[in-house]
C-alpha cells in the first residue's frame, strides 16, 4: 500500500463518508449531480473507487455515474493542486486576448489545461464564463476573480500568491 492509502484502496478518504453523502442526498430530484458536487466539495475530487459506491446508493450503473463525471468539465477525478487557476475561454474573453493569455499561463506554469503541477501547487483549468465579461479577459485563482488580466498581471498575481 502507498502512503496514505487504506486497505480498501482509497487514498485519504473514507468510503463510508461517500456512502453517507449519497444516502443523505439520494431523495433529491436529479440526486446524482448534488451527490457528485458534495463529494467533490468534501474531497476536492471524485475518486474512481467512489463511483461504485455512488452508483449503488443511487441505483444507477457505474457507467451512468462515470458518464456524468466525464461529461462535465468541473468534476475532477484526481486531487487538485493547492491553488486552482481557471482561465475563461468564452467569446468575450477570447476577443480580448484570452488565447494569448492562456498560452502565457500554460508556459509560465508548465501545465496544460486539466493538469496539476508536479509539486501539487497548481491545477490549471478552463472555464466557459466567469460572468466578468465587461472586464475581459478574466481568470479565477482559488475563489478570487481577476479581470483585464494581461500576461504581466498574471505574473504579478502568481508572485503575490507566494507571499501569502
Amino acid at each position: 500500500m502507498g502512503a496514505g492509502q487504506s486497505a480498501n484502496g482509497s487514498a485519504g478518504w473514507d468510503p463510508a463518508e461517500i456512502a453517507a453523502i449519497a444516502v443523505r442526498l439520494k431523495n433529491q430530484p436529479g440526486a446524482l449531480m448534488p451527490v457528485l458536487h458534495a463529494v467533490q466539495e468534501r474531497l476536492g475530487y471524485i475518486p474512481a473507487d467512489a463511483v461504485s459506491i455512488i452508483a449503488h446508493t443511487l441505483n444507477l450503473s457505474r457507467a451512468e455515474v462515470h458518464g456524468v463525471i466525464s461529461f462535465y468539465h468541473d468534476f475532477r477525478t484526481e486531487p487538485p493542486g493547492r491553488t486552482i487557476i481557471r482561465v475563461c475561454r468564452a467569446e468575450s474573453c477570447q476577443a480580448m486576448g484570452a488565447t494569448a493569455l492562456a498560452e502565457h499561463i500554460r508556459r509560465r506554469l508548465g501545465l496544460d489545461f486539466g493538469a496539476t503541477s508536479l509539486g501539487g501547487e497548481f491545477t490549471l483549468g478552463a472555464v466557459y464564463c466567469l460572468g466578468n465579461c465587461a472586464c475581459s479577459p478574466a481568470i479565477m485563482v482559488g475563489d478570487d476573480i481577476y479581470g483585464r488580466v494581461t500576461p504581466n498581471r498574471f505574473d504579478e498575481i502568481i508572485v503575490q500568491l507566494g507571499k501569502k
